[in-house]
């Protein structure tokens, strides 16, 4: 039987993204494509529901969003996609590939290698980097649009609600059950932090970050430090590596 895709995408304010976003999952032939929207004031609600997808509004933070997407997806495996993310053409038929030639004991999620829509070879750097982080520390971030068993995800409890590191806790969480695999992909993602703030501030300022959660800073005085942005809640979004 071929793995059925539901692709969760949580909004807030990305009137310029979400159509592309939308677009990429149905290209992908996803099953079910959900918008989770947060409150937008622009026209990404509008938008979504011009495309094929079922819209849907939940209490503004990803956490929250996310979960609300899985309460209305039907499927077996799950993928959370950025607003801001795209999904390169075969992404989600090398899920179905991979999930269905291996069994929920083996393999349990995972996610995609990525290529940042920018030019510059220092962006070819941190797109190794983060591969290399997702291999061998087994810490894949959000923008790397996580896969995850339906099943995974209910016995975990759904997405851990936190203002900042919310997909971290989740692929800590859903390892405990199993393999995790990162596949070619890519998922493209957005430089516009990094542009914003600094490529070199940005890096170091996200690894700062990471390693506070680890020592044991709470998530809600990381969340300080990142302005609110795509994705309904302070984030690091697509330049947090």
């Amino acid at each position: 039987m071929t793995v059925q895709i539901s692709v969760i995408i949580p909004t807030l304010n990305e009137a310029t993204r979400i159509g592309a976003a939308i677009q990429s999952a149905v290209r992908n032939d996803a099953d079910q494509v959900i918008v989770v929207d947060g409150g937008s004031t622009d026209q990404t609600m509008q938008i979504a529901q011009s495309l094929p997808a079922c819209v849907v509004q939940a209490k503004q933070g990803r956490g929250h969003q996310l979960n609300a997407g899985v309460e209305r997806a039907s499927n077996e495996v799950i993928l959370f996609l950025h607003a801001d993310n795209v999904l390169s053409d075969g992404c989600l038929n090398q899920i179905r590939s991979e999930l269905s030639s291996h069994s929920a004991a083996q393999i349990v999620g995972g996610g995609f290698r990525q290529r940042i829509e920018h030019d510059g070879s220092v962006f070819r750097l941190i797109e190794a980097g983060n591969a290399w982080r997702a291999n061998r520390l087994g810490l894949y971030y959000g923008d790397q649009a996580i896969f995850v068993r339906r099943q995974v995800l209910e016995a975990i409890g759904g997405v851990p609600v936190l203002p900042l590191m919310e997909d971290v806790q989740l692929i800590r969480q859903v390892r405990r059950h199993g393999h995790l695999v990162m596949l070619p992909g890519p998922v493209h993602i957005s430089s516009r932090r990094w542009q914003q703030h600094g490529i070199v501030r940005q890096t170091l300022r996200n690894w700062a970050t990471l390693a506070a959660y680890f020592a044991g800073v709470p998530p809600r005085q990381l969340a300080k430090f990142y302005p609110a942005h795509a994705g309904s809640r302070p984030s690091r979004d697509t330049a947090h590596k």
